[in-house]
């Protein structure tokens, strides 16, 4: 039965990597997928999901506004698809997530998405939110702390590396702008324990 997936974690965890190696897998199976990424996000180039540890593949994008819904029901028109992989999920807009969800039910194909679950101020995202509640299965790729334990925050820096504390929710950057941390040590690169409850809000 196909079921709407959603890999999250914090920045530079692999959750390309695991993406690309999952499609893989179907590939090396002779079962075609479909992969998606955010527009906006073209940091291993347009239409392109790319891997820190240097492995890549082309995909299609989605912009804001698109149907989703519509968008894997051509594609499944053209031509068989075992899966259809996301990307960059935390980009989603609520409607979107809705749409993979009715792929999932009306078109049967099993849909994984991967991104973020919360930006550098500890919010969520409203792509994130939307998988949180709608996703039939919540998987977390885990990366580490300097410290060794589990990081779950991230923090943004400014080209002199400096801790941002404020900003854009979406800022599209390179791997060096980001640091993930446990929640202790978030805590301590944002300040005052005040400051940051201020800046949740």
């Amino acid at each position: 039965m196909a079921k709407l997936y959603f890999n999250y974690s914090t920045m530079n965890a692999g959750k390309s990597t695991v993406l690309l190696q999952a499609s893989h897998n179907y590939i090396e199976r002779g079962m075609k997928t479909y992969l998606l990424i955010a527009q906006l996000d073209n940091r291993a180039g347009d239409g392109r999901i790319g891997s820190r540890i240097g492995i890549g593949a082309n995909a299609d994008t989605f912009a804001p506004g698109e149907d989703l819904y519509d968008k894997i029901k051509v594609r499944l028109q053209k031509d068989q698809c075992a899966c259809v992989f996301v990307d960059e999920a935390q980009f989603l807009e609520r409607q979107q997530v809705w749409q993979l969800a009715r792929a999932v039910d009306d078109l049967n194909v099993p849909v994984m998405t991967f991104g973020l679950r919360v930006d550098f101020m500890g919010k969520l995202f409203p792509g994130s939110a939307a998988l949180l509640a709608l996703a039939d299965e919540m998987r977390e790729v885990r990366t580490i702390c300097h410290c060794g334990k589990k990081a779950t925050m991230v923090v943004r820096k400014d080209e002199y590396g400096q801790v941002l504390t404020s900003g854009d929710q979406v800022a599209i950057g390179g791997n060096e702008r980001y640091v993930s941390l446990c929640r202790r040590h978030w805590r301590e690169e944002m300040g005052e324990q005040k400051n940051v409850e201020k800046a949740a809000r």
